[in-house]
């Protein structure tokens, strides 16, 4: 394995070029690394399952299911959507559950290679490749799920559909991004991981996963003004329909979802060091 630099934190800040340097060698140099906690991580998740891969869209699929019925029922009312609802709310499900994954992924990766921080000198930069590796591989289980629903319900795919990963990936980096900018109070505090769930689930609710976009205000402001809301949305549009009706939320978002993913690695890259520390003494 090659030889990694570790710079001590005063100094990475004191020199950014070494700093930026010094990422870039640890980024490269991981990537055996991260394939190898890859397959390990999957064979784990999988060794002891009944269900398998089931469980990668078992839960968009319940709360599709849920809601579905509610609406079918007329529990609830969320209004006319450009597709049939089943349809609306199992494509916008499954996208949440990308991003929700995405969310949870580095602080889960870290967490469980504890141990391994303190005894080990690797690159910590291994532990969040592999987790997006993770979220890359539900999401090819999803896109087969997205399969079957263009099948059951007889959907015409366009070419629009090919542009569909665009926001989908803005997802994925979205969610790594907040997730990696947890991960150091995550590693340290467990009250992180305890609340994420929570906050994930509301945030599911202030995003249009399952209901339209308001227009109402103030509620029109809470779903636009949440980032969620213009990959999502943009992707289920791609994939239910072929249009776009807005594409500059979904760019701010994209190029602000990817300055925080950087400033996150650098604090990440920053505080491993004292982290490691304080689990050592």
């Amino acid at each position: 394995m090659p030889v990694t630099v570790v710079y001590t934190p005063e100094a990475q800040i004191r020199r950014p070029a070494k700093l930026l340097a010094s990422m870039w060698q640890d980024l490269k140099a991981s990537r055996e690394l991260s394939w190898r906690l890859f397959v390990r991580d999957v064979s784990a998740r999988y060794r002891q399952s009944l269900l398998g891969v089931l469980w990668a869209f078992m839960p968009p699929l319940i709360t599709s299911a849920i809601f579905i019925v509610l609406q079918s029922k007329a529990v609830i009312n969320f209004g006319e959507t450009s597709v049939p609802y089943p349809v609306y709310v199992l494509v916008g499900t499954l996208l949440w559950q990308l991003f929700a994954d995405a969310l949870n992924a580095p602080l889960r990766s870290v967490t469980a290679a504890k141990s391994m921080l303190a005894k080990i000198n690797f690159p910590r930069e291994a532990l969040i490749v592999s987790a997006v590796y993770l979220v890359l591989f539900d999401l090819l289980i999803k896109l087969g799920i997205l399969a079957i629903i263009f099948v059951l319900f007889r959907l015409q795919p366009t070419w629009a559909l090919l542009l569909a990963p665009v926001p989908m990936l803005t997802l994925v980096i979205l969610g790594i991004a907040a997730g990696l900018l947890l991960t150091p109070l995550g590693v340290l505090y467990t009250d992180i991981a305890t609340s994420l769930p929570v906050i994930v689930q509301l945030l599911f609710f202030v995003t249009p996963v399952v209901y339209t976009p308001p227009d109402s205000f103030p509620f029109s402001i809470v779903a636009y003004v949440n980032p969620v809301s213009p990959p999502l949305i943009a992707a289920r549009d791609l994939i239910t329909t072929g249009t776009v009706e807005n594409v500059l939320p979904l760019l701010v978002v994209t190029i602000t979802s990817l300055f925080v993913l950087f400033i996150a690695w650098v604090i990440y890259r920053i505080a491993m060091p004292i982290i490691i520390e304080r689990m050592s003494a």
